[in-house]
């Protein structure tokens, strides 16, 4: 499957995108309103960091306790209850004198939901497409993912100053109750991936069989990593340009659009293996230019250039999911989100923390250095080992 009309003649495969665009641009639009009203009323670009990325460190409680569910519940009960409980979040965080304390609570039931949500919806990807089709498919969700970026970012800054962020962060609640309808009408009911009762215990049971296999511990981290650290330095967008976050934001997520279309549809099988990793190097060199503290029009080419690199995440996943056996897809691919945006949070955390005793440009310098020292030290420690690849079908006798 290398055409993107194959694609829209698979079945369901057209509500499932709708779904998944919908909810991106709910999540775009709330986040930039939340992001820019917890700046206004604090002044802290850590708070402001973690309001815009913090619900993804809360994916690290739920890939530890949750993620079993991703297999275990019906997709599309679960995707459309989901989307109601976010929608149902973004709305209290707009209650006016809410405070802080409350919107980072509320933050964090986001972020457990999400971290099961990621599963389900990328295990149900599997499901709709056949094995071969996965990675186009995957490009086509990621592509969604910047067109719904750019548009949200866009309309979002709009929407911040003609409504106010809690006006903003309404419109982004609607936009949730929207996917969760998608989900319920456009779906066909199916029955959970895998039996038996979820659990904490066999989340952790699952973790440790697919954190075991060496190869695939090189392919979580590099999953994980340096793409979070880059993430940080975004998160710095709205303390470092107030007036211009949204326009930043947009350049990135256009960035990633050209970077997912070029890998999803014109790489060759033979050249994706070689290319995931100067993907990533291209990530984070790009910020290097903010050491000169550069014009907004260098600024905003430097993020273009840089989020084109997003598109080594979809070699890494094709990779991960040649890995793993059929009934744990959706929690290799869940714990795969959930950790990716554990490490987006923890990256906007660390970033805020640095640029509160800093500056914002220095700690975006700080964060690609590192980034990059990831992505080499990835490189120069890969042994001819990690081109086997271990068998899903001996991982399937163990959990039998």
């Amino acid at each position: 499957m290398r055409r993107y009309k194959d694609l829209l003649r698979t079945p369901e495969f057209t509500p499932f995108f709708l779904t998944c665009s919908v909810q991106v641009a709910a999540q775009t639009v709330a986040g930039l309103g939340l992001a820019t009203l917890v700046f206004r009323q604090t002044g802290s670009p850590l708070l402001s960091s973690l309001a815009l990325f913090g619900p993804a460190l809360a994916q690290l409680v739920g890939a530890a306790t949750l993620l079993s569910a991703a297999d275990r519940l019906p997709p599309r009960a679960a995707l459309a209850g989901i989307a109601l409980l976010l929608a149902l979040g973004s709305a209290a965080t707009a209650v006016p004198g809410l405070p802080v304390w409350a919107v980072f609570a509320i933050l964090l039931a986001q972020g457990l939901a999400g971290s099961v949500g990621g599963g389900v919806r990328y295990g149900l990807l599997g499901e709709i497409l056949p094995r071969e089709g996965y990675l186009l498919g995957r490009s086509v969700m990621n592509m969604a993912v910047g067109v719904c970026q750019i548009g949200g970012f866009a309309a979002g800054g709009v929407l911040v100053a003609l409504l106010s962020p809690r006006g903003t962060l309404l419109t982004g609640s609607a936009l949730y109750v929207a996917a969760a309808a998608l989900a319920r009408c456009g779906l066909t009911e199916r029955p959970p991936r895998a039996s038996g009762r979820a659990s904490a215990a066999e989340t952790w049971r699952t973790n440790a069989r697919l954190w075991s296999s060496r190869a695939r511990r090189r392919v979580y981290i590099a999953l994980w990593v340096p793409n979070g650290l880059i993430v940080g330095c975004e998160s710095l967008f709205v303390p470092y340009d107030p007036e211009h976050a949204g326009l930043l934001f947009a350049c990135g997520a256009l960035g990633m659009l050209a970077g997912d279309t070029a890998v999803g549809r014109f790489v060759p099988s033979r050249l994706r293996g070689r290319l995931a990793a100067p993907l990533q190097a291209l990530l984070a060199a790009p910020f290097l230019l903010f050491a000169l503290d550069p014009g907004l029009p260098f600024a905003l080419a430097a993020v273009t250039v840089s989020a084109v690199g997003y598109g080594a995440s979809l070699l890494y996943q094709e990779r991960l999911l040649a890995l793993v056996p059929d009934e744990t897809s959706g929690h290799a691919l869940g714990l795969h989100t959930s950790g990716m945006l554990a490490l987006q949070g923890l990256s906007a955390a660390l970033a805020g923390a640095v640029a509160q005793h800093t500056s914002p440009r220095t700690a975006m310098v700080a964060l690609a250095v590192a980034s990059l020292a990831v992505t080499v030290t990835l490189v120069l420690t890969e042994g001819p080992s990690n081109g086997r690849r271990p068998s899903p079908r001996r991982d399937r006798q163990r959990t039998a």
